[in-house]
């Protein structure tokens, strides 16, 4: 028995380094997100980068295939972190119908970022990223369907509910029960949370531009509406007082990314 509990915190233990090093790498990326967004947001900059459009910035670096191949490992590690919330549910969410949701955000969430690190193993072979076209052609598959229109719009619907609900979830006690804040100085809590909930509804913000873009594909049936984070940021800079509205969620999306690597460290992980 002795042995088998021995087992099983050694598993513990092995998930929440897998937890934290995914946290830590989904940080860098969006660091990058949001520092590329920001000459955008000055008028300095040609456009604004998604997350797959970072793999291919950081493959183009010296050493850029080993940087990569160790961020294709850290997106595999969230994406497992994310799997594990959603079968496992190490958070004890239960199955109850206001608990099964979040934990099919887990899941989906664990297949776009094992989607993205697809995307940079595919990158390190050499067969490059089709992350717009790839956009393009789901959507005007579904678009050719009986009733196309409604589910994309269906889809739309859904992303700009996660927009909202991240911004939401911010400013609620679940927020601060995700970090050991027993760890830290009354000052510290302070900052951190007000990154977080700075950074998380940052990136709400770029979700429900995502949810909204999809929704006019859906209206005008064109599956050329349809954008990833970088598209959305760059659709926002072309907007009035788009720029503006950028520059804060530039700065939102690194102060989230500061917020992922504050999860890596405090993140409270029950397994």
């Amino acid at each position: 028995m002795w042995q088998s509990m021995q087992k099983l915190n050694i598993d513990n233990s092995w998930i929440e380094q897998i937890a934290r090093f995914g946290y830590a790498v989904k940080g860098v990326v969006y660091f990058i997100v949001g520092l590329l967004a920001m000459p955008v947001a000055l008028g300095i900059g040609n456009e604004a980068a998604g997350t797959s459009d970072v793999l291919q910035i950081i493959v183009a670096q010296p050493l850029g295939k080993f940087l990569l191949t160790i961020v294709a490992v850290g997106l595999t590690s969230y994406a497992v972190w994310r799997f594990v919330q959603a079968f496992v549910d190490p958070e004890h969410r239960g199955s109850q119908a206001n608990r099964v949701i979040p934990r099919l955000g887990y899941a989906i969430s664990g297949a776009s970022y094992a989607g993205l690190a697809m995307t940079a193993m595919q990158i390190i072979a050499g067969a490059g990223s089709h992350s717009s076209s790839w956009r393009h052609d789901w959507t005007a598959r579904l678009l050719a369907q009986p009733f196309g229109q409604w589910l994309v719009g269906i889809v739309g619907v859904v992303v700009l509910g996660v927009g909202v609900s991240l911004a939401y979830v911010a400013f609620t006690p679940k927020f601060r029960q995700r970090l050991q804040l027993s760890k830290m100085t009354t000052t510290q809590i302070k900052w951190v949370m007000g990154i977080g909930r700075f950074g998380v509804t940052a990136r709400g913000v770029a979700f429900g531009i995502i949810g909204l873009l999809l929704i006019q594909a859906a209206v005008q049936s064109d599956p050329d509406e349809v954008q990833g984070l970088g598209g959305a940021l760059q659709t926002l800079a072309e907007e009035p007082f788009g720029r503006w509205l950028l520059g804060i969620i530039a700065v939102g999306l690194v102060a989230y990314a500061i917020h992922l690597s504050i999860l890596a460290r405090y993140r409270r992980i029950r397994i």
